[in-house]
This record gives C-alpha cells, sequence and structure tokens, in this order.
C-alpha cells in the first residue's frame, strides 16, 4: 500500500517537517547542552535519542492509523532545562525524563485525554493554531530585513510555483533557497564533517527536587503545549484519531530513549501542519506517507546526530525562518478560516487566537494553553444562553352557544 500511496509532495512534506525541527527546536536543546556543560560526545547522544525517538513513533503510529502522525520532543520541556542546568545533575535528569515519561503514558492508558480532546469546540482549536503559526509567518517577511534579496526571491519563487505548480512547490521553493544560501557565499560548508552517532548511556537518579522541578512541569507543559495542540491539528484537517494510542506509543519510547540523554518524545505542532494539509497531498487517505517519510528522515538525522549539529550551526537562521514560514502558508490560511467559519463562535475563536499570538507565559505554561482555556472561557460565556421560563400554549377562545 505504501508503494502505492507514495508521491513526491509527502517525502517533502515529511523532510522539510524534519528541517525545520532541527533549525528550531534543536537550538533550544543546544542551548540547554552548553548549560549542562555537555561533552560534545554526549550532547550528539542527546540528538540521537530525540531524533530516534521522534522517528520510531512517527513510523509506527502513521503506519498503523493511516494518518500523519508527526512527533518530536518537547520543546517547552526543554526550555525548562535552560533554567535548572547546570545545578541539576544529568543523572537525576534522566530520572526526571523517564518520571514523565511514565507519566504520559498513564495519561494515555486512562483515555482521559479523549474526552478532553472532545470537549473543545474546533473553533477554539483552530483560533489556538492559527496564533501559534501565524509567529512563524510573520518571521519569514521580517527575514527581508538579514537577508533581503533571498527572502525576496524564495517569496517570489513560491507565489509562482503555487501557482503553475502547486502540488511541487514546497520542493522548488526549498531548492531555490538552498541554491540561493549556497551561490551568496557565506557559508562554510567545508566545516561539515560525515561522522556516526554512538549513543551515550546515563544511568538515572531520582530525587523529589528533580520531580518537583523537572518531571512534573515536563508532563504537564508536554501534554498542554504539545499534545493538545497537536491533536488539534488532527482534528482540524479532519482525522479522528484517538489521542491514547498516539501518547502510548510516545510515552513507551520516551521511556526507551531516556537514559540516552532523550527528552520526552510527543506529538508535534508546528511541523504536524506541513504533513497533515493539501500541500502533503489531495487525498486525506495518502498524507500518511508523509509522517512515514518523517520518521525515516529522523532515523538518518540521528545516525548523524554530529553532522546535523555541524549542518545547522553553519545555515543561516533566516533561511530557515523564510522557508519555515512560506511552507506554513497553507496551514495558516485553513486555521484562520476554521476560526472564522463559526459565526455563532467566532468572538470566542479570535480570543483564542490573539492569547495564543501575543506569546504569553503564566507559572510557566504557554501561550497555546492559555489561549485554549481563555478561549474555551469565552466560549462558555459568549454562548451561553439563559434559560427562559416555559410559556403556557395559546388556547383559542370558548364560545358558548346560546340557545334562542
Amino acid at each position: 500500500m505504501l508503494r502505492r500511496d507514495w508521491s513526491v509532495p509527502a517525502v517533502t512534506a515529511g523532510f522539510l517537517a524534519v528541517l525545520i525541527s532541527y533549525a528550531g527546536p534543536l537550538l533550544i536543546f543546544f542551548q540547554a547542552a552548553r548549560a549542562a556543560h555537555a561533552p560534545p560526545e554526549m550532547m550528539a547522544s542527546w540528538v540521537w535519542a530525540i531524533s530516534i525517538g521522534a522517528a520510531v513513533s512517527g513510523i509506527a503510529l502513521s503506519w498503523w492509523l493511516r494518518v500523519p502522525v508527526i512527533t518530536a520532543w518537547s520543546a517547552p520541556g526543554t526550555a525548562l532545562l535552560i533554567t535548572l542546568f547546570p545545578d541539576l545533575p544529568l543523572q537525576e535528569a534522566v530520572g526526571a525524563y523517564i518520571t514523565a515519561a511514565a507519566l504520559i503514558l498513564i495519561v494515555g492508558l486512562t483515555g482521559g485525554f479523549d474526552w478532553l480532546m472532545r470537549h473543545i469546540p474546533r473553533g477554539v482549536c483552530c483560533g489556538m493554531m492559527a496564533g501559534i503559526l501565524f509567529q512563524f509567518g510573520a518571521r519569514a517577511f521580517k527575514a527581508v530585513e538579514a537577508m533581503p534579496l533571498p527572502t525576496l526571491c524564495m517569496v517570489a519563487g513560491y507565489l509562482l510555483a503555487r501557482r503553475f505548480w502547486p502540488r511541487y512547490h514546497l520542493v522548488m521553493v526549498l531548492a531555490l533557497g538552498i541554491a540561493l544560501t549556497a551561490g551568496l557565499g557565506g557559508v562554510e560548508w567545508s566545516a561539515l564533517r560525515l561522522e556516526w552517532t554512538r549513543p551515550v548511556f546515563i544511568a538515572p537518579a531520582w530525587s523529589w527536587a528533580s520531580t518537583l522541578s523537572l518531571a512534573v512541569p515536563l508532563a504537564v507543559v508536554s501534554l498542554a503545549g504539545q499534545f493538545l495542540p497537536g491533536m488539534a491539528i488532527l482534528r482540524g484537517a479532519g482525522y479522528t484519531t484517538p489521542a491514547r494510542p498516539v501518547l502510548v506509543a510516545t510515552g513507551v519510547a520516551s521511556l526507551l530513549t531516556a537514559p540516552f540523554g532523550g527528552i520526552t518524545t510527543v506529538l508535534a505542532a508546528i511541523t504536524a501542519a506541513l504533513c497533515t494539509g493539501r500541500e502533503a497531498h489531495e487525498d486525506p487517505g495518502r498524507r500518511y506517507v508523509a509522517g512515514i517519510a518523517n520518521g525515516v528522515f529522523y532515523l538518518v538525522g540521528g545516525c548523524l546526530a554530529g553532522t546535523i549539529i555541524g549542518l545547522f550551526t553553519v545555515l543561516p537562521a533566516a533561511f530557515v525562518a523564510v522557508l519555515a514560514g512560506l511552507a506554513l502558508i497553507g496551514a495558516i490560511t485553513a486555521n484562520v478560516q476554521g476560526a472564522v467559519s463559526d459565526s455563532e463562535h467566532r468572538e470566542a475563536a479570535i480570543v483564542t487566537f490573539l492569547v495564543t499570538a501575543s506569546g504569553m507565559s503564566l507559572w510557566g505554561l504557554g501561550a497555546a494553553f492559555w489561549g485554549v482555556v481563555i478561549g474555551g472561557c469565552a466560549h462558555a460565556v459568549l454562548g451561553w444562553k439563559r434559560p427562559t421560563a416555559p410559556t403556557a400554549p395559546k388556547t383559542e377562545p370558548v364560545t358558548r352557544a346560546v340557545n334562542r
């Protein structure tokens, strides 16, 4: 079935999702590794672990469910590490990873997350995703300040390819961007080396401090900041996949990769939008190939973790920002349309969009979580209708016959 469903756009979407993950959230991982004073071989092992966790879970779930399930690592959770290192020992960090994975696995097995998803209005979900993706779209055009010529050329190439070759427009924009980056110079390609990754085992250790400061917050931000928007993307794309198998599979993957430095494997949010929309394939039933391709590219990236680290060290950040923003225009359009299509709850969806797009953070929880909470409250308040007292049924006047 895979050979019949295989397509260039689906494989390209899977590749772009990996490319953007490595160029974006992976940079946060690098910062955490530097804060922990991790040596290069340890950093490569961490990248190997998060890549293998995402690869195995993504391939298995996409193949089994026939849905483009895109998994990655917890970017909000990685940001927590920066605030805890170097005071937190690596062994206790691994123990916290295992505890967080166990908590996510328990939530998946109980089915509580499915209940939550059933009670979140679709407009609120679309508003949240539009708010998340909006920032990436805006950065694509903000990059014109750093590299005006490549940015404008890539925008022009996107418009022309979208008009005349819509199925392959992302491939053409990617090729154009690479050609421009290489042609204009400024990239030290000679610094790249091809090297295989050797995983490094880290014996876990537990403490109440690491459990409360990392494990519990990691599980919360993973569920609220990754699984919630990730499932919302699948719902918005028309897939009714239950959350239970996704949480169970990613929880198991997290348990297996944690001893090698792999932080929690989660459902992707931003990059998932690339693989669930029409850009991946016109037929929703054939988009699961993008999820499998995404996992295969993660396998390659994990085996060449050291090379990946070097590649995204030399690539211009503005190039990746432009590529990500242009690739997500279709997903932004679909979610904005979904947010405003329901006239009865449109204002609640816009509130969700504004809260999420603001990038606010409160009590360690990000804008995506608060967008759903505040938007859900707006939906409940604005959609609440005061019950009216039943009115007595109208009766016809009774006329009495008068005998004369």
